[in-house]
């Protein structure tokens, strides 16, 4: 449980309760993850199709996004634990129907991958809310960096670690083993009794409980600004970059070696920002925070022009600096500022507009490149980098984060 407010701070590390809830988000980072990943041997063995690996991953991000605003507004009307319970158990179950349906029915696929999509966006408002009730203010900032440290490792090192486990076992057992990471998703984190909502909030309709959520974020304007930001960087940089650094390293550079370096450059580098950031607080956080946001223009800005490839590593180098330098701040910000009964459905409106856009961009790229070309559309969504997080700054209360005074 919560330290009370008196009570000696101590490292997060060392809090029982904080290290099952850190298990839990691990397990669920880790299952989220490797999905896509699973399903994409799977398309090389050939019980797969392309088209096919296309249609589940659809399904699996309609399944998340229909189910976030949900999430949000269940987490905050009943336990953020139960929510975490049964978002865990339903991805738990999606996930060997999906290796059952693997090379015989693509519809139970796709409905299974729904099933799994919803319970990663049920439980995503839910564990940003627990995290709140489980660490005390002063080491949040500490626990949210543990959490975004955990998940970097896991992008960096389970790669090698599947394809490993892919000479050993099929395709199949490993979606099953996707089902066990969420099995302990669900049932590793600890059981909180500080949330207790009101039953006259339990009668309230849906969508009136959502829109008190975004009347609540409408009350910080340095959360709508950096939401906005946010939301601008990653429709912009993350999607051209997804798309044409692929296409830089094979043209430009005759290699798939900048490719690779690039994205590992990237998690080292968010991996230094969350090292850097669970002890560091400047005075003004937010102007820190939204600077790190803007040094992700400085991986399209490494594709657009005929630099070095050490050039463009340093580049992703900075960008995932920046990116934790945001992200552990933001989401400490957050759960500090926002009313403790309307915390989940804030994170559910963060995650539905900053990741939930993310395929709109994606899948404006390609007609964009046909239209202006590769050049253009680098330098715009650089220039939106930057621009975008400078805009947010200009709001008063997002130097600290806060509406309160200093």
């Amino acid at each position: 449980m919560t330290q009370t407010a008196g009570a000696p701070s101590r490292s997060v590390l060392r809090d029982t309760s904080f290290l099952r809830l850190w298990s839990g988000t691990t397990a669920s980072g880790l299952a989220t993850w490797a999905l896509p990943f699973v399903l994409g041997l799977a398309v090389l063995d050939r019980s797969l199709s392309a088209a096919g690996l296309g249609l589940v991953l659809a399904t699996r991000t309609a399944g998340f996004l229909v189910a976030v605003p949900v999430g949000g507004v269940l987490a905050d009307r009943h336990s953020r634990r139960k929510v975490v319970w049964w978002s865990g158990l339903a991805a738990t179950v999606g996930s060997p129907l999906i290796a059952l349906g693997l090379g015989r029915s693509l519809a139970l696929m796709a409905v299974a991958a729904a099933v799994v999509g919803a319970g990663q966006g049920a439980c995503r408002p839910a564990f940003q809310a627990l995290t709140a009730e489980v660490v005390d203010e002063p080491r949040r900032q500490q626990a949210n960096a543990a959490q975004t440290f955990a998940v970097r490792v896991t992008t960096l090192v389970a790669p090698a670690l599947t394809a490993l486990a892919a000479t050993v076992v099929d395709t199949g057992a490993l979606m099953l083993a996707t089902g066990v990471l969420w099995l302990l998703a669900a049932v590793v984190p600890p059981w909180t009794t500080t949330h207790a909502p009101s039953p006259a909030r339990t009668r309230a309709r849906f969508v009136t409980e959502f829109a008190d959520g975004v009347r609540e974020a409408r009350r910080h304007p340095w959360l709508l600004a950096g939401l906005g930001a946010l939301t601008a960087v990653i429709a912009t940089g993350y999607s051209a970059t997804g798309v044409l650094l692929p296409l830089v390293s094979r043209d430009r550079y005759d290699t798939e070696a900048v490719l690779a370096a690039a994205l590992t450059a990237y998690t080292a580098g968010a991996l230094a920002g969350a090292l850097i950031v669970a002890r560091w607080r400047p005075r003004a956080q937010g102007w820190v925070a939204l600077a790190g946001l803007a040094c992700y223009g400085f991986a399209p800005l490494s594709l657009l022009l005929p630099v070095h490839p050490a050039v463009v590593v340093a580049a992703y180098v900075l960008a995932g600096v920046g990116i934790e330098l945001f992200n552990v701040p933001w989401f400490t910000a957050t759960q500090r500022e926002v009313a403790p009964d309307k915390l989940a459905r804030v994170s559910s409106l963060d995650f539905l507009l900053s990741y939930g856009l993310a395929p709109v961009g994606l899948a404006l790229i390609a007609p964009a490149l046909d239209a202006f070309g590769a050049p253009a559309v680098l330098g715009a969504c650089a220039l939106v980098c930057f621009l975008a997080p400078a805009a947010a700054a200009l709001v008063p209360s997002s130097r600290r984060f806060s509406v309160r005074e200093p």
